[in-house]
Order: structure tokens, then sequence, then C-alpha cells
């Protein structure tokens, strides 16, 4: 029995094992449930701030791509009215230097009316001509000139719209990824991206590769994907382990394409691959991986690390590398049948000789054993013949003997017998 002490009168009462079991498990499932709302909470709330911090992020690079763009349009802007200000200055000179040479004439025509009217008519005939060619081609210059700024100004318009427009589409692409990607899922998009180009060229260029998942576990670890590709004969060309590594923009921590070489090298022996590829979007700003294909040779043998739009040309330099080799292959395998031929045809004579002795000595321990029964037969033989040759001299004897007996060398010192014999002599004569 189990004491237990009530908090609000403090009257102790006492309780069976069953009941205080009961009791203790109510007050621990209580307890479970408010620990496990309470660990949900905070988890919910982790997540509520970690959505907020990657929007705080996305509104705050928005807000710098649209400051870049409003300042670019400001910019187009100043330059348009700058250009407006000296079309506009240009216009005012030229029409106050104009309107000053005209003056200038038309007091020249007033002073030398007088003297010569028909020369200064002509005079001043030409120069206006010429005052108002020059107009015309001023005005031919500067309608040129504000027809090349509105076609600059539209070009340049369209083309930084353009550009915004590319942005603002890639900031929204951005901002769905963040919003709807996981790290694992972005690794998935890369290995469904990577499955999707191999398949796309799979008919025309690899029609007897194997590209598939690598879903054995039995040594602990596995790859992404194995490549293997084989000729007509069936040997094999080449075979390739492939690791496809991606992360988030929101990732805390910044994984390295350093962190899998080794791991890829221990599934590429384990799997028994010839080269080992690493299909990475990791470490985006490292100019060595954004070259194009780095050899890792010198840390892991036949490692390769790319990224993604190198994938489809490592697989065919490696296997076009491959083909240059499958003739001494071929040759290989040539002289390794040759050699288990050789080896079979040794290892068949092997058996022979070694089942013909195991015969022989059977055969020569048993010929043996059937010399000794006979030897042991003989010697039976011989006594059995001793034996009957004595049995025959002691009949002879016995028969001498016999033949040496007579009735009256059995009657002799016989008396009773005597009279018998006597008697029967006697009836027989009578």
């Amino acid at each position: 029995m189990n004491q237990i002490k009530c908090p609000e009168c403090g009257k102790a009462f006492k309780i069976d094992e069953n009941a205080y079991a009961n009791i203790l498990k109510q007050v621990r499932d209580e307890d479970f449930e408010d620990e496990l709302n309470s660990r949900l909470m905070l988890a919910e709330e982790d997540k509520k701030k970690s959505i907020d911090l990657a929007v705080t992020d996305l509104k705050i690079e928005m807000h710098q791509t649209c400051s870049i763009k409003d300042t670019k349009i400001l910019e187009l802007q100043s330059k348009l009215d700058a250009a407006d200000v000296e079309k506009t200055l240009a216009i005012t000179q030229a029409k106050n230097s104009i309107e000053k040479e005209r003056d200038m004439l038309v007091q020249q025509l007033e002073k030398v009316q007088e003297y010569n009217v028909v020369t200064q008519k002509l005079a001043i005939t030409k120069a206006v001509n010429e005052f108002e060619k020059e107009c015309d081609e001023l005005k031919l210059n500067l309608e040129k000139a504000e027809l090349e700024k509105k076609l600059a100004e539209k070009s340049m318009r369209e083309k930084y719209e353009l550009q915004i427009k590319d942005r603002d589409a890639a900031i929204e692409r951005l901002r769905d990824m963040k919003l709807r990607l996981s790290t694992k899922m972005i690794g998935e998009s890369l290995e469904q991206h990577c499955e999707i180009e191999f398949n796309r060229i799979r008919a025309t260029a690899f029609s007897r590769a194997y590209f598939e998942k690598d879903n054995d576990i039995s040594r602990g670890s596995k790859g992404d994907y194995i490549f293997r590709d084989f000729d007509e004969s069936e040997t094999e060309i080449v075979s390739i382990m492939f690791e496809m590594k991606n992360e988030s923009d929101t990732t805390s921590t910044k994984r390295k394409n350093e962190d899998f070489l080794k791991e890829l090298n221990k599934d590429r022996i384990e799997k028994k691959c010839e080269y080992a590829v690493l299909v990475s979007q990791l470490e985006p700003e490292s100019d060595l991986y954004n070259s194009g294909i780095v050899d890792l040779s010198h840390r892991y043998p036949k490692m390769y690390v790319v990224r993604p739009q190198c994938f489809l040309p490592i697989i065919t330099l490696l296997r076009n590398a491959a083909l240059k080799s499958l003739n001494y292959k071929r040759e290989l395998a040539r002289v390794k049948e040759q050699n288990i031929d050789i080896t079979n045809f040794e290892k068949s004579l092997d058996v022979f000789k070694d089942s013909f002795e195991k015969n022989y000595s059977l055969a020569s321990r048993r010929f043996e054993t059937a010399i000794q029964e006979i030897d042991k037969s003989i010697d039976h033989l011989q006594k059995t013949k001793d034996a009957l040759l004595g049995a025959d001299r002691n009949l002879r004897l016995a028969n001498d003997k016999a033949q040496d007996v007579t009735v009256k060398k059995l009657t002799r010192n016989n008396p009773t017998m005597s009279a018998k014999f006597e008697s029967i002599k006697v009836n027989e004569a009578a």
C-alpha cells in the first residue's frame, strides 16, 4: 500500500499498487503531452522565424534590385533632360545668331541702298538664299539628331526594360524556389535534370549503356547513379560512379565539394567502377569549379568534379577515351580466355591424374589383397590336401587291418564266440 497526501486539505490516504500506478501513469502522460506540445510550439516558432528571415532577405534583395533599377532610370532621364536642354540651347543660339546676322544685313542694306541698289539686292538675295540654305541644313541636322536621339533613347529604354524584366523573373523564380523547395528537393531536382538529359540522348549516343540509380546499400553506403557502357560483344567500355550535390541559398551551413570526395571514392571502389564524377552546384563563387571539368586525380584516382552543364560532356570524353583502349581490353580478354582454357586443361589433366592414381592405388591394394587371399587359400588347400593324404593313409592302414581280420583271429581267446561259430557251422551242415 502507498500513502498519498492531498495538497489541498493535507489529509493522507492509502491506495493499492494498481491505483497508484494508474495515477502515476496519468501524471507522466500529462507531463509528456505538455512537453511534446511545448516542443512542437518551439519548432513551429523556429519554422516561422526561418520563413520570416527568408522573406526579409528576399525583400532586401528585391529592394536593392529596385533601387538599382530606379537609379538607372533616373540616369537615363537625366541624360534625356540634358539632351533636351542642349538641343534647346543649340536652337536658341542658332536663332540668335541668324537674327543677329539678319539685323546686320538689314543695317548694311539700309546703308548701301542709295549707292548700288541692284548690286546690293543681288548680294542680299544671294546672302538670304545661302542663309535659308544653311537654315534648312541646320533644321535637317537638328531633325536628324533628334531622330537619332529618340532611337537611341528607345533602344536604351527597351534594353534596360528587358534587363529589368529578366531580373524580375529571376527574383520570382528565386522566391518560388525558396518558398517551395527544401535542400533535399533541390538535390533531387538536380538528379532528375541529369537523368532527363541522359535519357534525351540515350537512344542515339548510348544505346547499350546502363544508367540507373544505385540502390545497393549492402556495404553501408551508395552513390546516386552508376553508368556502364558496353560494346556489341558485351565487353565493358567504361563505368562511372556519379554523385549529385546541391543546396539552397538559405542553408545555414554551406557545404564544400571536398566533403564528399572521400565517400565517393569509397563507393567507386566498392561498386567496381573505373571513374568517379561529382556533379555539383556547391561553392558557386569558386573560379576553379566554374572553369569547367576539374580533374582531382591527384587527390583520389580517376576523380572529376563538374557543373551540371558539363554532365554529358564528361560522359562523352571518358567514353571516347575508353574506346581507344578497347582493343587492348579485347586482346587482354582474349589472352585471359586462353589462359583460362590452359588452366582448365591443366586442371582437368590434374584431376584425371589424381583419379587415375586413386583408381590405380585402389586396384593395386585390391590386387594385393586378392593375392594374399589366394595365398591363404593355397595354404588352406595344402593343409586340406595334407589332411586328406593323412586320412587316405589311415584308411589304407585301416583297410589293411580290416583285410587281415579272420574268424579265427576274432574267436581266438574267446570261447563263447568260438562256440557260436561252431554251432552255426553245424546247423549249416545239417
